[in-house]
């Protein structure tokens, strides 16, 4: 080779060298003003976000990744078991320090039962970081070869990948197929309040999963540069995969904590793969659903913080022979930072004419989406066909083949016992309010209602909210659309079966009769009904295998059955402690169903307002000995509720009275969550009432003002460990009444934007949040259908969860975030009244 070949080639290598030492430079994770770790495609948060309990092995907690834009794990901390279940014991977080001369986080964390510390301390390190624990005693006796580091990755984003430990080769499973083991029950670490989330079928054992594969160093998805992470120690890594114990387990990295020894225990050096100058994709939000020609049309494009805003967007229509013509080109209005995103704003208001439509923004161009004045017309229909059918107890439920549930429940309920901490928030102190024992039967209980959530359990206040939401889509909009077939006397329900009477009346009947059952049987509305055992209530299948529909008996042994009833305690619990709230809120319930059940089921109708004046009455007296608590104000709202709703139905004015007595101080205390209940009485008030609520909705104004100034949704998005879908419904629901009544205050706009948000105009996608509407929608979520990566139609979804500290998030490929991707029934009728009102608006407009 001649010396200007090796002076080129010198020069090449040279220029390499600097270029990369200067990427790597680049690539290097810092400590951020927001207290955690960042550089171009990843971000490692160090418990940022606590578990709180509530949920316990809650998957929002540790030290987390988000990488290349996803989080794709979580919970790093010491754990007491290969794979934590939800219910498992969690760490309290002692002190955490930011130190940010170093450029490191350290933390505490504490398991109080064991008198047990752990020091963990992150810190960047070469391409990726590492993680330190340290003990100042030694693990103790009991947890020796239990308590060890945890890391969980999102199986999800690893399917169809590989992994290798120790250079050695294996898929990770798409279904769960490691071994297991079983040992005693004694020698179990206990499980939250005693519960246990293994029906060992009274054999005092359980399942310990063993690791699929071990070694000290462990590569995952070395063929996915997004998802690529290698984790090197010292110290042994197995890899288990948490979903044999628990659907909702993830892939864990777990190093066990040695014993008898303190100071540095283990370290992790953890190295996530970048891609050099990665930019996350926009994000192009806007209605899945389309908009109606008249209807403020204006996409929202979320940016990554490093990418460059283009000026301009483009609108396509598609033509019927399937040709893209670009129809309208308009500027990109810069909105400003919002969390840890870029906005810009694109209207596209002056697009009337009917028609397909598509977005084109730099390089992306989103699905199709209609503008036409049907677009909005059906979209509620799913919800009230299908979804609320869905989550009808007491019920056999089919669909075309397919049977969604048995008549489940047949064992109707038991009495709760008494002095018990419960799991879900149930609880009972020392009496039970009723004439009945505890684990006596309560007849009469099994009869009407809705599944809650994702379980199978009753809660009476959702029922109540439902009732009502319900009551007001038939009374302002004479809602009478019949696509399902509901048979009281065969416990019989048929999707997309007519069966002549109103579908939305039946419903309100169902919930209505499970109202009135607990208060003739019990005497009171009780919290809820729920089954006893955590082995129940995380149950995955048809409602109706929940339990045995055998009636308990206490004569019999477990599993044991003379055929008409059994041993085996399964039979749900009624927790039925009194609370003057809860009375309200079924005051209100109940004399909203007397309104419209009248000239449908008048022998019910007369019962609810007959129950609901003399629980009222009852109340009342409660409310008057009460001790105050943090909730009080609660009982003041829900009796401005009770009393409104007494009235309408009444004509009363001692009922008009105590409803005037309490709203406006309850308008002064928190217009935010009165003002409905004040415009809800417009109708039925006199001119001097209306005057007097003005200055209310004007404050109402200035609010929605500060929310375009706080997000560039312009609505409210909830930052708390639930996302807030069902606080943007109830805002636009408020906003309607509003402009209904005071037009020169309120714009059609405010209630339209509700409803384009949930269909897609909203953070991290564009999906619509209700399932099977929409060209893009909600397709895995956790409801009735649970493990089956699959949605019910028409349910909603809490929406965009906000990780703390700037981190929105909703999985579309994992149902298993109850905050994220879980149905509630209330949501359900609540976004029914807002579909109505938007398209009376439209309508009238």
């Amino acid at each position: 080779m001649n010396l200007k070949k090796i002076n080129t080639l010198f020069c090449f290598l040279l220029s390499f060298l600097i270029i990369s030492e200067t990427s790597l430079f680049a690539q290097k994770l810092t400590l951020n003003e927001k207290e955690y770790f960042e550089k171009a495609g990843l971000n490692v948060l160090v418990f940022n976000n606590e578990y709180n309990g509530f949920f316990f092995d809650e998957k929002t907690a540790g030290i987390e990744l988000i990488h290349h834009g996803v989080r794709t794990s979580t919970g790093g901390a010491v754990r007491l078991q290969n794979t934590p279940e939800q219910w498992d014991l969690i760490p309290t977080l002692v002190e955490k320090n930011v130190d940010k001369a170093n450029k490191s986080i350290s933390f505490t964390l504490r398991y109080e039962v064991y008198n047990f510390d752990s020091k963990i301390n992150v810190s960047p390190e070469g391409d990726g970081f590492q993680i330190v624990v340290s003990l100042d005693q030694p693990v103790p006796e009991s947890l020796k070869g239990r308590a060890g580091f945890n890391l969980e990755f999102l199986p999800s984003a690893y399917f169809e990948k590989s992994y290798l430990i120790d250079g050695k080769p294996a898929n990770f499973p798409l279904y769960p197929s490691g071994n297991t083991t079983i040992q005693s029950s004694k020698n179990k670490i206990p499980q939250f309040g005693g519960h246990n989330t293994f029906d060992d079928r009274g054999l005092d054992e359980y399942i310990i999963p063993k690791p699929l594969s071990q070694g000290k160093t462990l590569v995952l998805a070395p063929e996915d540069p997004e998802r690529y992470v290698k984790i090197e120690s010292e110290s042994e890594i197995m890899l288990f995969d948490g979903r044999n114990l628990a659907q909702n387990g993830w892939f864990i990295a777990r190093s066990i904590l040695p014993a008898n020894k303190t100071g540095e225990v283990l370290r992790w050096h953890v190295e996530p793969n970048t891609i050099e100058n990665w930019v996350r994709k926009p994000n192009i939000g806007f209605s899945q659903a389309g908009y109606h020609p008249d209807q403020k049309k204006v996409a929202v494009i979320e940016l990554d913080q490093n990418d460059t805003p283009i000026k301009d967007a483009s609108i396509y229509k598609l033509t019927a022979s399937g040709e893209k013509v670009k129809h309208l080109t308009v500027n990109t209005e810069k909105w400003g930072k919002y969390l840890r995103y870029n906005y810009l704003k694109a209207d596209f208001s002056s697009i009337t004419e009917p028609g397909l439509y598509c977005i084109e923004y730099g390089n992306q161009t989103t699905n199709t989406f209609s503008v036409d004045e049907s677009a909005l017309k059906n979209v509620w229909h799913p919800t009230l066909d299908v979804f609320l059918p869905v989550q009808m107890d007491h019920m056999k439920v089919n669909e075309a083949y397919l049977t969604w549930h048995g008549e489940p429940f047949k064992d109707d309920a038991l009495q709760a016992p008494v002095n018990i901490e419960f799991f879900d928030g149930y609880s009972m102190d020392s009496v039970t309010d009723t004439k009945y024992k505890p684990l006596e039967r309560i007849p009469g209980l099994a009869v009407g209602g809705w599944f809650d959530a994702g379980d199978y359990d009753i809660q009476t206040g959702t029922h109540c909210r439902t009732i009502q939401s319900l009551v007001d889509s038939w009374e302002y909009f004479k809602v009478n659309r019949d696509q399902t077939f509901i048979d009281q006397k065969t416990r019989y329900v048929d999707i997309h079966r007519p069966d002549g009477d109103p579908d939305i009346l039946q419903q309100i009947e169902h919930g209505t009769l499970n109202l009135v059952a607990q208060i003739e049987n019990i005497g009171h509305p009780v919290r809820g009904i729920i089954v006893p055992r955590l082995h129940q209530y995380h149950h995955l299948g048809d409602a109706s295998t929940e339990t045995d529909n055998l009636p308990y008996n206490p004569n019999l042994k477990p599993y044991e059955t003379d055929d008409v009833s059994s041993g085996t305690l399964d039979d749900r619990w009624a927790f039925t402690n009194r609370n003057y709230r809860l009375d309200f809120s079924t005051v209100a319930a109940l004399t909203a169903a007397n309104r419209a059940l009248k000239d449908y089921n008048s022998e019910l109708a007369e019962k609810c307002l007959r129950l609901a004046k003399k629980l009222y009455a009852e109340a009342t007296e409660i409310m008057k000995t009460a001790k105050p608590d943090r909730y009080s104000r609660w009982g003041r709202f829900n009796e401005i509720a009770a009393a409104l709703q007494l009235y309408i139905a009444t004509g009363d004015n001692a009922y008009a009275e105590r409803y005037e007595e309490l709203i406006w101080p309850a308008l002064e205390e928190s217009s935010e969550w009165t003002l409905s209940m004040a415009l809800h009485a417009l109708p039925h008030m006199d001119e001097k009432f209306k005057e007097k609520l003005e200055k209310y909705v004007v404050k109402h104004k200035s609010g929605i003002t500060e929310l375009e100034a706080e997000n560039p949704y312009g609505v409210p998005v909830s930052t708390r460990g639930w996302a807030g879908n069902s606080g943007v419904i109830d805002w636009a629901i408020t906003n309607y009444m509003a402009h209904k009544a005071y037009p020169q205050i309120i714009e059609p706009e405010h209630v339209y934007r509700g409803l384009n948000y949930l269909f897609g105009c909203h953070p991290y996608s564009n999906i619509s949040f209700v399932s099977a509407v929409g060209t893009k929608s909600k397709k895995v979520a956790y409801g009735s259908n649970r493990a089956d990566f699959s949605f019910i139609a028409g349910g909603i979804v809490p929406g965009v969860l906000i990780l703390n500290p700037d981190f929105p998030e909703n999985k579309e490929d994992w149902p298993f975030f109850w905050g994220e991707n879980e149905y509630i029934i209330d949501i359900g009728a609540s976004y029914i009244y807002l579909a109505n009102a938007v398209n009376e608006l439209l309508d009238k407009n």
